[in-house]
């Protein structure tokens, strides 16, 4: 089942059949550990809406609330050779690879949600910044107690420049504004997300396509699971949270968004993120 966020309410789809509740409030409604189980019985006492889609493209926003977003970062091998490549003449390429091999993993804050660029806004890059990628990233949704309950595509929009000169500048070459990207729902499923997923990247200039890329979820090293308990370590999150799994998706070096590109994210099971680059 898909979950959206809309401006009347939260807007439920199952198996091409779409429900509405109306005037539900988001936090609590997503913040369950029986999440799945809860909107099955919902549906069930619900009447299918008739037009659907004057939701899905006049009212949809981001599907977080109050929650924050966390990121993780170097998950995958291509991740962890682009980060090196980036940093290697600033001499901190070591920490990238260290990182990937060591037990704790990176994890950085990201965005409050009321700061997410939903599916069709316009995502930034910094204007200090000559060297800016997308990062395409299965997202987390996860319960205050700690379970994941669903799942969601990210953009977690980095300025390679401002990392590849110190590693210790991460905050301002990930977090500033327009800079995370969640949508366009929420997949709530019994179980875990199939290890054949796949993830797609697809930028676009003028009508001109400049890059693609793929990669499987089965390409993550870390399991979600650890990354989750190592989030919620010293850490509470009243309303759940939100964490981006890291990308293995990287343009090569000579590659920059520029102001109009449009990114599409596509997940299997999720759906497709799409976004302008503004500056």
């Amino acid at each position: 089942m898909k979950v959206y966020k809309v401006f009347k309410g939260i807007l439920i789809e199952n198996k091409g059949t779409f429900y509405l509740l109306e005037n539900k409030d988001w936090d609590s409604f997503i913040n369950d550990n029986n999440l799945f189980t809860k909107i099955t019985q919902l549906i069930s006492e619900l009447k299918p809406l008739r037009d659907p889609e004057v939701y899905l493209k006049k009212e949809l926003i981001a599907p977080v609330g109050s929650q924050e977003i966390w990121a993780s970062g170097v998950t995958y091998f291509n991740s962890k050779l682009g980060r090196e490549e980036e940093s290697r003449e600033k001499g901190g390429s070591n920490f990238y690879a260290r990182v990937y091999v060591a037990e704790r993993p990176e994890l950085f804050f990201k965005a409050l949600g009321h700061k997410a660029i939903g599916s069709g806004g316009k995502v930034r890059i910094r204007k200090d910044s000559d060297w800016d990628v997308p990062e395409p990233e299965l997202t987390l949704v996860i319960s205050s107690s700690g379970k994941i309950v669903g799942y969601t595509i990210g953009n977690d929009m980095s300025s390679r420049s401002i990392e590849g000169e110190n590693p210790l500048y991460l905050p301002q070459a990930k977090t500033y504004d327009g800079s995370a990207a969640i949508g366009p729902c929420i997949l709530v499923i019994e179980g875990p997300l199939p290890r054949t997923t796949k993830i797609r990247l697809e930028i676009s200039r003028g009508s001109k396509q400049v890059f693609t890329g793929e990669i499987g979820i089965d390409q993550i090293k870390r399991k979600f699971e650890d990354l989750v308990s190592y989030l919620y370590t010293e850490n509470t999150f009243p309303n759940g949270s939100l964490l981006m799994t890291g990308t293995g998706i990287v343009p090569p070096s000579g590659f920059t968004l520029q102001k109009g590109d449009e990114i599409k994210i596509e997940i299997d099971g999720i759906g497709t993120l799409v976004n302008t680059v503004d500056q």
